[in-house]
């Protein structure tokens, strides 16, 4: 699987131009090395990046292998085995190469979800996952590039590695949602997601969305589907984590959009969710235990059919006075989901 499009680059990471000679190449490499060593005061989680990303560009091979586009793995990269849902729930499928690994349908679930798949009847879904965030990102790509030129393929890796962090965190956002819908949609016929569903909220006069709405056995989920590109936690009632922006308040963000569309619809969620990499969360599961967004829980992406069976602890009996009563009147609920729901 490839490297997520919003984690830093390895010369990100060692706070050098990709343009630089070697031997500053080296030189940094070396005084992030001290500065960062756990027996001289420094972090150990930035001690082990700047080792990870020296491997992957120490050596003049490595480096052009990087630059070229070749994966952390070996070669070019491959299928990363996502089978993301479409508005009628199933697979899809995209050009050979590493560019697919980026590309629609290139990465995410497991190739043994897509198999569990294929011999199953899959939820019902609804909308594109993922797909306004891939738009944004192509309208960056090409105004970075500038206009009159030419791009082959969008998704090359070695284009999306030299893109702004900024450009490359619209497709983390967009593979993230494909992944997500891809799981889900696995799990059988008494799920029901709906994808990119508008909250009637807007910000700056763009309308505001949740990834997902899923109603299933457990309950109804608002879920949002992140790649920071870096670790998480859980701080009270709030993510932290050094690749979130200080003032970032993403669960607080998801209640007000949930609160909103359930207000509209008539309906109370079981639980807020956000699905982030399993990379990105120390824990399986985190969940918030105190306050207003009791209930709200962080969980690793594989973890996320596990939760949707099951719920999570108190997650799925918990939040905000759920109305239990109404989740077990599946099908009404449903038809008032279908008839209410308004997708960007």
């Amino acid at each position: 699987m490839p490297d997520s499009p919003a984690a830093p680059t390895p010369y990100e990471v060692l706070g050098v131009d990709p343009g630089v000679g070697h031997d500053e190449l080296r030189r940094a490499y070396r005084r992030l090395l001290r500065q960062t060593h756990p027996d001289t005061g420094g972090d150990s989680v930035r001690f082990v990046a700047v080792q990870r990303a020296w491997e992957r560009i120490g050596t003049p091979e490595e480096r052009a292998a990087y630059d070229r586009g070749a994966s952390a793995f070996g070669g070019r990269g491959g299928d990363g085995g996502a089978h993301p849902a479409g508005a009628s729930g199933s697979a899809s499928t995209s050009a050979t190469g590493f560019g697919s690994a980026y590309g629609p349908g290139g990465r995410g679930s497991s190739a043994s979800n897509g198999r569990a798949a294929s011999s199953s009847v899959r939820a019902r879904t609804y909308g594109h996952p993922g797909g306004q965030e891939r738009e944004q990102y192509l309208n960056l790509i090409r105004e970075w590039v500038g206009r009159g030129v030419t791009i082959d393929d969008p998704y090359d890796p070695a284009l999306v590695r030299s893109a702004p962090r900024e450009v490359r965190a619209w497709l983390a956002k967009a593979i993230a949602e494909e992944s997500t819908a891809g799981l889900v949609s696995t799990l059988g016929i008494g799920y029901t997601i709906w994808n990119n569903v508008l909250t009637g909220r807007s910000s700056g006069g763009v309308p505001e969305t949740i990834d997902h709405v899923v109603l299933g056995p457990a309950g109804l989920f608002a879920i949002q589907s992140e790649d920071w590109g870096g670790a998480v936690r859980l701080r009270k009632d709030e993510l932290v984590g050094e690749s979130l922006h200080p003032d970032a308040e993403p669960l607080h963000e998801l209640s007000r959009g949930a609160k909103a569309l359930g207000r509209s619809l008539g309906v109370r969620f079981t639980a807020l969710v956000i699905v982030v990499p399993d990379d990105a969360l120390t824990e399986p599961l985190e969940e918030v235990t105190r306050g207003r967004l009791a209930g709200s829980v962080v969980v690793r992406r594989s973890l996320l059919p596990q939760l949707l069976r099951n719920g999570a602890g108190g997650a799925a009996s918990s939040f905000a006075g759920a109305d239990r009563t109404s989740i077990d009147r599946a099908f009404e609920l449903r038809t008032r989901l279908q008839s209410g729901i308004r997708l960007a």
